[in-house]
């Protein structure tokens, strides 16, 4: 046999151990389930992917939990039932739970504080991710903001509500205004869990239903489906935000957002063009509408005797 029959012998043996070596791994990749997604493109097209399954992760959930010092009957079957409902709905929706732990790191911190100014107890601060993910979102029916209040309610609480300025917007007048209503109501039912479904439902809607129902506890109550679940929604919250990596939520501190730090600028009158009035204090429209999200056009007009303090990046 001359030399060179070696050689191709030798190539077709090292031919046929890639082949078989190929084979090995694609019949162990097959083993793997695959779910089919169809994910539409801005464009109109669509595009196929192939998702890995995996089995999804039962939780140990707590014996005991409370809201505000407040003891939630979880002996109760339906009561824990409502709860694991809203863990689950919560924790699985990774995106956005991921997007609000990260985002909460910019707002939480300013809400604390005043909630501890106006003595009401930091589980409150989950009302805020309940009502908008920290978000300045617009509700259907025309709630506004981080805490949600319609525009008759903020002007009650001292919000100015105008075509320049909406304070629903501003995130420490909006959340003191916030604390005057949870005072108010607990001055009224006298129990922290009745104030946040009252939150939901206003406080008229929830002493109706107790009255007709003959029941003052909040987790005795037949309430619609938004209220029912409202309470319990804010409870996973504070569930998953206190032990995230339990839930499987691993971020270190430098995957939080962080505000930029700001300087403060009194103005006491008119200013006719924002923009041009940001680019004269070495500024920009969009940082000044970022930083300021109240001012709500292009221009400001002030009422005597009214002060706003405008915060722009330093």
């Amino acid at each position: 046999m001359q030399k060179f029959h070696l050689y191709i012998i030798y190539g077709l043996l090292l031919l046929l151990f890639g082949l078989f070596f190929l084979y090995q791994i694609e019949s162990k990749q097959t083993d793997i389930n695959y779910d089919e997604v169809l994910v539409e493109q801005e464009g109109g097209e669509h595009l196929r992917m192939m998702i890995p399954d995996s089995r999804a992760k039962l939780f140990a959930l707590p014996e005991k939990i409370d809201f505000a010092g407040e003891n939630v009957p979880l002996e109760i079957e339906e009561v824990r039932e409502r709860y694991e409902r809203e863990i689950y709905v919560n924790a699985y929706w990774q995106s956005n739970m991921i997007l609000l732990m990260k985002r909460s790191a910019k707002y939480l911190p300013t809400i604390e504080r005043i909630l501890k100014e106006h003595n009401i107890p930091e589980d409150f601060k989950y009302l805020a991710i309940a009502e908008s993910g920290l978000l300045h979102v617009t509700s259907a029916a025309g709630a506004k903001g981080f805490w949600q209040f319609m525009p008759a309610t903020a002007k009650e609480y001292d919000l100015e509500v105008s075509n320049d300025v909406d304070e629903r917007y501003h995130l420490e007048k909006s959340t003191h205004a916030a604390c005057k209503y949870i005072k108010a109501a607990y001055a009224r039912f006298g129990s922290w869990t009745s104030v946040a479904a009252s939150y939901n439902m206003g406080m008229s809607g929830l002493s109706r239903r107790k009255n007709d129902q003959k029941q003052s506890n909040y987790y005795d109550l037949l309430l619609n489906d938004e209220t029912s679940r409202y309470v319990f929604r804010v409870l996973a919250f504070k569930e998953i935000f206190e032990q995230p990596e339990k839930f499987g939520f691993n971020l270190k501190e430098e995957d939080y957002y962080k505000l930029p730090i700001t300087r403060e600028i009194k103005v006491d009158q008119n200013i006719n063009d924002l923009a041009e009035w940001a680019i004269k204090h070495n500024s920009s429209y969009k940082d000044l509408k970022i930083l300021n999200p109240w001012l709500r056009s292009g221009k400001l007009r002030t009422a005597r005797g009214k002060e706003y303090l405008i915060q722009l990046p330093v």
